[in-house]
């Protein structure tokens, strides 16, 4: 293992544009604007502002170093037991490099349980969680015939590690979306994986594609589309030092608005005084230009000589709130009606009635429990609570349940009554004037007073002793504040308040200003290098988008990115055409087309020169797509598989047939799932090979029925053969230049043996005729009577051979010699 893994070289990446993959770089990106920074008319200040925005924060030395793009990430593997539909331990084995893997199997086989396990383990989530959120499918995740903890181990191979890494999930609850991930790598030792630093790389280049991000195109937030692509640009450090900037414009901008907003009020309260020196203050405040700051020191630090203490007393004194005596009026005047109406009820007997049904209630109860008890539990009587009696007495709790409403009804309404009037006592505040710490108490001990007439005479006679004491002392402490001048000192205070803010806040306008023009540079020129970094990736996007497009009338013309990353308003339009005339992408492109125009932008993304991931997953890409499109998907794929791992899961066999026809390498493992789920991975060469594997192993099995060697077996060769004859068929029409569709309508309509057989060896269908005369010259004579053999397994008399073994081989070799057809054909 670890000399396969010394031998893991990272791909060349393509130049596109004149740019290889290290001009993307964060250093570049910085050069860059440097010198165009250097080059630009700003201002010294503004530029020396630039200069420490860009610069940034220092790095932390002590922070995870995450996966890097020199050091590419492939998978080797990924076990799964006891997730989803796979049970006991299952493992997808995968080649640690550049090529195509296509996972097949039938819906529900499994495969998409190793998608999702390996998702999980990377991100903590799938995008199934994230399209179903129900409590069901979060809850009921595990496998039903696993008795084991469930775990996901995805075994990578890291370029330059002599030893393969290994990501580790568990999941110590029932919540899918709290999993425990360890990572461990050769050389760093064992932690939790959220420690390792790989979150930024996964989101922003994460190697997963699902059906249900192929329909985030469609229904997804435009916001979410925007960053997707926006992330990959490699202007990560420019949206910092933005942000930066921000911060520092924000802080300015917000001490300017701050100082100005309180300018009305403190104009009012100016205004409303009758004092030369509040005219004074208005004038210095109020004026035109930058406030008299001078003018206004002088006037606050006039103020008369006061104990702040006393006059902070005699404020917090005039301010006190007293009961509001209406208001505990009318709450006492409810509870006392309530206590009333609960009198009534209880001398009609509503609340016997209430007893008398819950007594029931419990022995209706204890007898469910103790079905099979003799005697009663109350009198100890030999009378059963038996069935008859439960329905007896269930009609009796109905009836007396509803003659106890009534004094229900009464209770929560005391008890709401109740509520009210403590609702309304205030506890004792922090300070009290002296006089009123003994009847504020005495306000505030309501709240622990239970029976409601008590309660009722106390609060109305507290609170109205608080409130005559309240008022007396009010009306003492204005008289004193008025002697204290505290109208004015009370300006003074707002505005010597103001005074220090507003002398900041205009210190630093000019400060404002030049943090603004760096801003707006900055934005200019982070949008010139987002356009030039984003044509690459829409080049490539126009090139999937035309191997993809098969027929389709849609043109791709541009890919564009409007707004900033931090707008809130911000989205990727996809500018298309539909034979020349152009039109909005979302409004004229059929599903199937949609999806595969999220490919084309998917697909670039992953393959972005700075992403540290050699491989992607791609679960169920062919869904809604047509024939036309399959293929050309293979050849996307294809040219993905060159510098990138690609798994893809998917249950449609026209991706395999696809690869098949069009000669393009390709590794095809197979998931099948048996009883109890238990799930086997088996690669699979080909069809035919797979076809001539069963064959050879019932022809090797011993003591079957005769019928297994007359008709079983001779079917099965059959079908070997049917699959050659169709893969030349395939072949042949597609060299022949026919359409994916027209090639599929063809192959289709051949039904019976010597039509395919036709179809595979002359293109033509209907030239059965010479079909025997073309197996002599390409296979020998031989084969004709094993043509015949294998059909007439199918009629009620079989055939027969005299040696199982040596037939399977003789078809076998007449199949990989007619699989492919000649270059030139009779």
């Amino acid at each position: 293992m670890a000399g396969h893994l010394e031998h893991i070289e990272p791909p060349e990446h393509v130049e596109q544009d004149g740019q290889s993959s290290s001009s993307s770089g964060g250093s570049s990106t910085l050069s860059r604007l440097a010198d165009r920074l250097e080059a630009s008319t700003l201002a010294e200040a503004t530029k020396e502002m630039l200069r420490e925005a860009l610069g940034g924060a220092e790095p932390d030395l002590d922070a995870p170093i995450g996966p890097r793009a020199d050091h590419l990430v492939f998978l080797e593997s990924i076990s799964v037991s006891g997730f989803r539909g796979i049970g006991r331990k299952a493992r997808l084995p995968l080649g640690a490099k550049p090529g195509v893997t296509l996972v097949v199997g039938r819906n529900g086989s499994g495969k998409s349980s190793f998608a999702e396990g390996a998702e999980t383990a990377f991100t903590g989530r799938t995008a199934r969680l994230d399209r179903q959120r129900g409590e069901v499918w979060r809850r009921h995740w595990r496998n039903l015939h696993d008795g084991g903890e469930p775990k996901v181990e995805v075994r990578l191979a890291i370029v330059g590690d002599t030893r393969p890494s290994t990501l580790t999930c568990t999941w110590p609850g029932d919540d899918v979306t709290a999993p425990e991930v360890e990572f461990k790598r050769p050389g760093h030792g064992r932690r939790p994986f959220e420690d390792a630093g790989w979150e930024p790389a996964l989101n922003n280049y994460r190697p997963f594609l699902s059906y249900s991000d192929l329909d985030k195109v469609i229904s997804g937030k435009p916001s979410e589309l925007y960053d997707s692509v926006a992330t990959i640009l490699g202007l990560g450090e420019l949206t910092a030092a933005d942000e930066r900037l921000q911060a520092v414009e924000k802080a300015l901008n917000s001490a300017v608005k701050t100082a100005e907003a309180e300018v009305p009020a403190l104009v009012e309260a100016l205004s409303a005084l009758d004092d030369p020196r509040a005219e004074r203050a208005l004038a210095a405040v109020s004026g035109t230009g930058t406030p008299d700051f001078d003018g206004l020191d002088a006037l606050v630090s006039g103020l008369p000589d006061a104990s702040d203490d006393r006059l902070r007393e005699l404020r917090a004194t005039v301010e006190l709130a007293a009961p509001d005596l209406k208001a505990v009026g009318a709450a006492v005047d409810r509870l006392r009606e309530a206590v009333a109406v609960l009198d009534d009820v209880r001398a009609s007997g509503a609340e016997d009635a209430h007893q008398r049904a819950e007594l029931l209630d419990r022995a209706l109860e204890h007898g469910r429990r103790h079905p099979d008890e003799d005697t009663c539990p109350l009198c100890g009587s030999d009378r059963p609570l038996n069935a008859a009696w439960a329905e007896r007495a269930a009609e009796q709790v109905a009836a007396l349940r509803r003659e106890a409403a009534t004094a229900e009804e009464a209770c929560t309404e005391l008890r709401n009554a109740v509520d009210a009037v403590r609702y309304l006592v205030t506890r004792v505040p922090a300070w009290l004037p002296a006089p009123l710490v003994d009847p504020w108490e005495e306000w505030a001990a309501c709240r622990v007073i239970d029976e409601a007439e008590r309660l009722a005479a106390r609060a109305e006679t507290a609170a109205l002793v608080l409130a005559d004491a309240c008022a007396a002392l009010r009306e003492e402490a204005a008289r004193e504040l008025e002697k204290l001048d505290e109208q004015w000192r009370r300006c003074v205070a707002r505005l010597a308040a103001w005074l220090d803010r507003a002398r900041g806040a205009h210190a630093g306008k000019p400060r404002l200003r030049q943090v603004r023009a760096a801003r707006k540079w900055l934005k200019e020129a982070c949008a010139e290098l987002r356009e030039e970094r984003l044509r690459p990736f829409e080049d490539h996007s126009q090139r999937i988008w035309e191997e993809l497009r098969q027929q389709s009338n849609v043109d791709l013309r541009s890919v564009r990115l409007t707004g900033g990353e931090k707008a809130a308003v911000r989205k990727l339009v996809m500018d298309v055409s539909v034979d020349g005339t152009e039109a909005a992408a979302l409004g004229v492109m059929s599903q199937g087309e949609l999806h595969s125009l999220a490919l084309s932008l998917f697909l670039p993304r992953a393959a972005a020169p700075d992403s540290p991931f050699g491989f992607v997953i791609i679960d169920d890409p062919v869904q809604s797509m047509d024939p036309a499109k399959v293929h050309g998907l293979a050849n996307v794929l294809h040219d993905l598989g060159e510098t990138r791992q690609v798994v893809v899961f998917t249950h449609d066999t026209r991706l395999q047939r696809a690869f098949t026809n069009q000669e393009l390498p390709v590794t095809v493992l197979e998931v099948e799932r048996e009883a109890r789920s238990a799930v086997t991975v088996r690669r699979v060469t080909d069809p035919v090979g797979q076809a001539l594997d069963d064959a050879r192993a019932l022809a090797r099995t011993p003591n079957l029925p005769p019928v297994a060697m007359t008709h079983v077996l001779p079917g099965l060769c059959r079908t070997v053969l049917e699959r050659a004859f169709s893969e030349a068929a395939w072949l042949c029409l597609h060299r022949a230049g026919l359409t994916e569709h027209e090639a599929e309508k063809t192959v289709t309509a051949a039904v019976k043996l010597m039509d395919i057989a036709a179809l595979g060896l002359f293109g033509d269908p209907s030239r059965t005729a010479d079909v025997y005369r073309e197996l002599r010259r390409r296979c020998g004579p031989g084969a004709v009577d094993l043509i015949r053999q294998c059909q007439e397994g199918a009629h009620p008399s079989g055939t027969s051979m005299l040696d199982p073994l040596r037939f399977v081989g003789d078809v076998a070799t007449v199949a990989q010699t007619v699989r492919k057809p000649e270059e030139a054909t009779q």
